[in-house]
C-alpha cells in the first residue's frame, strides 16, 4: 500500500480560497505572505477577495494555486505530516507539477512563485490573443481524438493538451484548427466537443516561446533533489534527478499533460490512495473515473485537516 500526493491545475481557483487557512493556521498565513513577498505585489488580497476575472488571469492563477497547496502543505507539517514518510510519489496537473516539487523540497516558495508568474505570462504572451484555442472532447477514445488532430492540421497547429482519463480529452492549437477537429471528433462519435474559455491554446507547439522563457528562468534556480520521486506530466514516469525535471519541466509546455496514464502508473505499481492537496476536488474525481481500484481523499480546508491526516496515519501505519 502506497499514498502519491497530488496537487491541481489552472481551473481550480476560487475567491475566498485559502482565507479561512490563514486565518486559522499561521503558517498557511506564513505561505502567503512569502509569495507576497517573493512577487512583491499582494497576490493574496486577489486571492481572499477578488475580483474573480483578476484571481483567473493566467499570471495570477497559478502562483496563487500553488500558495493554497502549499498552505496546506505546512499546516499538516506543522501536525507532524512529513511527505517523505507519508507519500511515495507525487504528481501534479500542469502548474500542479511545480506545486508538488515545491512540496517535496526540490524549489523554495519564493522561487516557485516566481517561476509561475514568469510561466504564466510567457503562456499568455506566446500567442495573439484570439490565434489559438482549446476544446474539450468528451466520449471518445484517445486515438480517434488523435486522427481528429491529423485530420485537421491543414488548418493549422492542432495536439491532444490534456488526456485527462474517463474519455475526457482536451485539444489545443490554432482556432481553425481546434474548430475542425473539434467537428471530426463529432462526427467521429463524441458525446460532446466543446470550445473552452481559455486565454491561449496551452501544452501546445503554438507555446514554445513560453518554452523558451522556462528554459531560461528554470536555468538559474537553486534546485534540490526531492524528497520522494515526481510523475512527471509529459512521461507518466517517475523522476528523480533535478537537471532531468528541469529539462521535462520545459518539454511540459509544450507537450501534452499525461493524467490518465498518471493514475494507471500509480494502479500498476501499488498505489493504493490519491492524496489531494489544494483547491478543489478535480483530481480526486478524475483518479476515480481513470481507477475505481484507487481511493482518492483531499485536503483543501480547516475542516479537512483532521480527517486528511488520521486517513494518511491509517495508510502508513
Amino acid at each position: 500500500m502506497a499514498t502519491a500526493f497530488t496537487f491541481p491545475g489552472q481551473g481550480s481557483q476560487a475567491v475566498g480560497m485559502g482565507k479561512d487557512l490563514a486565518d486559522a493556521h499561521p503558517e498557511a498565513r506564513a505561505v502567503f505572505e512569502e509569495v507576497d513577498e517573493a512577487l512583491g505585489e499582494k497576490l493574496s488580497a486577489v486571492i481572499f477577495e477578488g475580483p474573480e476575472d483578476t484571481l483567473t488571469l493566467t499570471a495570477n492563477a497559478q502562483p496563487a494555486l500553488m500558495a493554497m497547496s502549499m498552505a496546506l502543505m505546512r499546516v499538516l507539517e506543522a501536525r507532524g505530516l512529513k511527505l517523505e514518510n507519508a507519500a511515495s510519489y507525487v504528481a501534479g496537473h500542469s502548474l500542479g507539477e511545480y506545486s508538488a516539487l515545491c512540496a517535496a523540497g526540490m524549489f523554495s516558495i519564493a522561487d516557485t512563485a516566481r517561476l509561475l508568474r514568469i510561466r504564466g505570462n510567457a503562456m499568455q504572451a506566446a500567442v495573439p490573443a484570439g490565434e489559438g484555442a482549446m476544446a474539450a472532447i468528451i466520449g471518445l477514445e484517445i486515438a480517434d481524438v488523435e486522427a481528429a488532430c491529423a485530420e485537421s492540421r491543414a488548418h493549422g497547429a492542432v495536439q491532444i493538451a490534456n488526456d485527462n482519463g474517463g474519455v475526457q480529452l482536451v485539444i489545443s492549437g490554432i482556432k481553425a484548427a481546434v474548430e475542425a477537429a473539434a467537428a471530426a471528433a463529432t462526427e467521429k462519435g463524441a458525446k460532446r466537443a466543446l470550445l473552452l474559455s481559455v486565454s491561449a491554446p496551452f501544452h501546445s507547439s503554438l507555446m514554445q516561446p513560453a518554452a523558451e522563457a522556462m528554459r531560461e528562468a528554470l536555468a538559474g534556480v537553486a534546485r534540490n533533489t526531492p524528497v520522494v520521486p515526481v510523475i512527471s506530466n509529459v512521461r507518466a514516469t517517475p523522476v528523480s534527478d533535478p537537471d532531468e525535471i528541469v529539462q521535462l519541466l520545459v518539454e511540459q509546455v509544450t507537450g501534452q499533460v499525461r493524467w490518465r496514464e498518471t493514475i494507471e502508473w500509480f494502479a500498476k505499481n501499488g498505489v493504493t490512495t490519491v492524496a489531494e492537496v489544494g483547491a478543489g476536488k478535480v483530481l480526486t474525481g478524475l483518479a476515480r473515473r481513470i481507477d475505481r481500484s484507487v481511493s482518492g481523499l483531499n485536503v483543501s480546508g480547516p475542516a479537512d485537516i483532521d480527517p486528511f491526516l488520521a486517513a494518511i496515519s491509517g495508510q502508513t501505519n
